[in-house]
Formats: structure tokens, C-alpha cells, sequence
């Protein structure tokens, strides 16, 4: 070992961002037990593998008891040879002596390789963990490296995150180089999601796919529902002020979602806010959702108005709250029964998911809740229920 030895270890420092100390310290380590598993029959006792650290030089110390005459060479030796590591050496006191076998050097280097990256896997793990830990919730931008088993493989900044199917949205695609915006669902120390890394994977796949799949793992979304509300945090500048106030979202992902919104400042619109002039804003959010449809709502504490306005963009002529059943009675004029249910219930459905009720929608005439409004025996059997998700 060498000054050139220790200028390969300044290096790996400044590229892989791990401090030189920690890089050294873990080679000696590494090498102490490459010494003690070579030269079994040299002293083991309080042994300690030392690397210059103004010329790279390798030295193996261990402790002996000065004697008059050496018996046990392992354990023992003599004045003479102890005052040349320590002069202040006495018969009967323990000294520290060098002891590095001859051929160590040879045997040292494979060591110092592992050692130098094991340390990096290490320091870069534990980084990528402690980064990432407190950011769950977050809305992060990311590119596609690639496809394995159908989970996707992205980076986020300089970690390598992993997006199961269960978080892809059905009918959206994604391909290597391609730049998306995700959700931090997890972070964890040991990997929640399994992935191969196949026997041929050399070089830069090989690194990816093991950092994505072994130790701290960063797990990304597509389909939460939270991803909703982050994007609208950062398109319109009233939500991210906490000028208008996301009180809701209900998401069926790829398809559609409604989002009900709440004014907290006095002449703020929250769903023109949302909305945007020309519909600017909602467009870039449907652009980062491929298209998924969005409907902006706005939020009441008046439980019956709430779910007429959830029921966007359908007309309710009234709606009867049943508070011990959280159900909801809604009567919409005939035209608009379809309108209010909605393509396979979706409409319905997502309007209870987004107020927390059940929902029965039913076709009736007139204003109001008078006689009049009941609707006809035909018209009843369409009803639709949308029970609320627990």
C-alpha cells in the first residue's frame, strides 16, 4: 500500500460522497479479520490492523508481555525487541509490537476492495434511507430506468425507487427514459418489494436493480389518492397557500376522481381557483394523469349540500339526509338519472366515497320535496346505491 492508495480512497470519497475516515476504518476493520482468519497461529489477542494515514503503509499491532527470554512468541517478547516499538518498554508490562506477516500485503488487497465497497453499499444506504424517511407523502418527479417482472424501476434524484402493479395505473404505460411525477407511498429499511436481479446484469443494471431491490427501499405510486392532492398543491398557488383547502379526494385511478375543495379565505372561489382561468389549471393536472378525468367540487358542512354538489356535474332537485343510516336520498330530474349514477355507478360511487355516504339516487319532477317529486314506480327500480368503502 501506498500514497496511491490513499488518493484511489480521496476519490471514491468525492464520487460516492462517503468521508475518507469512514472508508479507512472500515478496511481495517475488514482486514483485521482477513488477519485473524490467515494467521491463526500469530497473536489474536488485542490485534489491531493500522493504516498509515500520511503514506498508506499497512502495519498489524498486537500486545505482548516483555520477558527475559521468549517461550511463547505469540504471547511474548523480549526487551530488546519491545523497545524498539516502545522505549519506555519494561520486563513484565504489555507492549504494543508490530507483528504484520510477511506476505500480507498480497493478501491484503482483495480485502481492501470488498472492503472499500462494502462501506459504499453501506454509507449509501443508509443515506438513501435517512433522506428519504421523512419524505413519504411527497410528490416527486422520476424517470423510468426499466421494466422488471412488471415492477417498475425509477430514479428519484440519486435513489432508485420501485413501483409495484398494485400502485401502476390500469391502461397507463411506461417505458425506459420516460419523466412522470410520483407518490411517495414507503420507505423502508429492508425491501418490502422483490425483484430480481438477473445472472447476466453487469455493470450500471446490475447497480440499479440492487438498489432498488435490497436494503432501504423507496416505494412510489400512481394510483393514490394523495398523488391528486400534491399535484393540485402544485398547480394552483391558493391550495398550496392553504387558501383553499383540499377536504377530500375520491379516485378511481386512470379514470376519474373528484376532488372537493373549501375556502378558507374570505372572496376566494376554491373551484375557480382550482379550475383556473380557460380551465389552465385542471388541464395540467389531467396532463399529469394521462388524461384521468377530475371534477372540482365544492365542500359544505350542510351534509345534504355537500352530496348535491359531489354529484357534479348532475342537477339534484333534492336530497333527504338520514343521519342514523349516513344515508343520503337524492332525487335528480328523469333526464338526469343516468347523469347522476354515472357510467357503472362511477359517478354515484365516487360522490359517496367523497362524502362518506351511502347514496341512493332516484328520478323524480318538480322542485323541491313535495308530493309531486316521488318518483314513478319504472323510475324506482333504477335506483342506485353507492355504499361507502370502510
Amino acid at each position: 500500500m501506498n500514497t496511491e492508495f490513499l488518493e484511489l480512497i480521496r476519490q471514491v470519497s468525492a464520487e460516492k460522497r462517503v468521508p475518507p475516515e469512514t472508508i479507512l476504518r472500515a478496511i481495517e476493520d475488514a482486514l483485521l479479520v482477513t488477519y485473524r482468519r490467515n494467521f491463526g497461529d500469530l497473536p489474536q489477542q488485542d490485534a489491531r490492523v493500522e493504516i498509515d494515514r500520511a503514506n498508506g503503509e499497512i502495519r498489524v499491532r498486537a500486545k505482548k508481555t516483555v520477558v527475559p527470554a521468549v517461550t511463547d512468541p505469540r504471547a511474548e517478547v523480549s526487551l530488546g525487541e519491545a523497545m524498539r516499538s516502545d522505549p519506555r518498554a519494561n520486563l513484565g508490562r504489555s507492549v504494543d509490537v508490530v507483528v504484520t506477516p510477511p506476505d500480507f500485503g498480497r493478501i491484503a488487497a482483495q480485502t481492501v476492495r470488498t472492503g472499500i465497497l462494502q462501506k459504499i453499499r453501506e454509507h449509501e444506504r443508509e443515506h438513501l434511507f435517512s433522506s428519504f424517511t421523512n419524505r413519504e407523502g411527497e410528490l416527486v418527479a422520476a424517470i423510468v430506468r426499466r421494466i422488471v417482472d412488471g415492477i417498475v424501476v425509477l430514479q428519484v434524484d440519486d435513489a432508485m425507487a420501485v413501483m409495484p402493479r398494485a400502485e401502476q395505473v390500469t391502461g397507463e404505460t411506461y417505458r425506459p427514459g420516460q419523466r412522470l411525477r410520483v407518490y411517495i407511498v414507503d420507505v423502508t429499511r429492508q425491501p418490502r418489494i422483490a425483484g430480481p436481479v438477473p445472472a447476466r446484469a453487469r455493470g450500471e443494471i446490475e447497480e440499479e436493480l440492487r438498489a432498488a431491490f435490497s436494503g432501504p427501499q423507496v416505494v412510489v405510486s400512481r394510483t393514490h389518492r394523495n398523488l391528486i392532492r400534491r399535484l393540485f398543491e402544485l398547480e394552483v398557488p391558493e391550495v398550496f397557500s392553504g387558501a383553499v383547502e383540499i377536504k377530500a379526494v375520491a379516485r378511481e385511478p386512470g379514470s376519474r376522481s373528484k376532488v372537493a375543495v373549501h375556502a378558507r379565505q374570505e372572496g376566494v372561489d376554491p373551484v375557480g381557483s382550482c379550475v383556473g382561468m380557460r380551465g389552465t389549471r385542471i388541464q395540467n393536472v389531467v396532463t399529469e394523469l394521462r388524461g384521468e378525468k377530475v371534477d372540482v367540487v365544492e365542500w359544505s358542512a350542510d351534509p345534504s349540500r355537500f352530496v348535491a354538489n359531489a354529484l357534479s356535474p348532475a342537477k339534484v332537485l333534492a336530497v333527504e339526509i338520514v343521519d342514523a343510516t349516513k344515508t343520503a336520498t337524492v332525487q335528480v330530474p328523469e333526464q338526469q338519472l343516468s347523469l347522476a349514477i354515472g357510467r357503472e355507478g362511477q359517478n354515484a360511487r365516487l360522490a359517496a366515497k367523497l362524502t362518506g355516504w351511502r347514496i341512493d339516487i332516484k328520478a323524480g319532477s318538480g322542485q323541491g320535496n313535495s308530493s309531486d317529486d316521488r318518483p314513478s314506480r319504472a323510475t324506482a327500480d333504477e335506483t342506485a346505491a353507492a355504499e361507502v368503502p370502510t
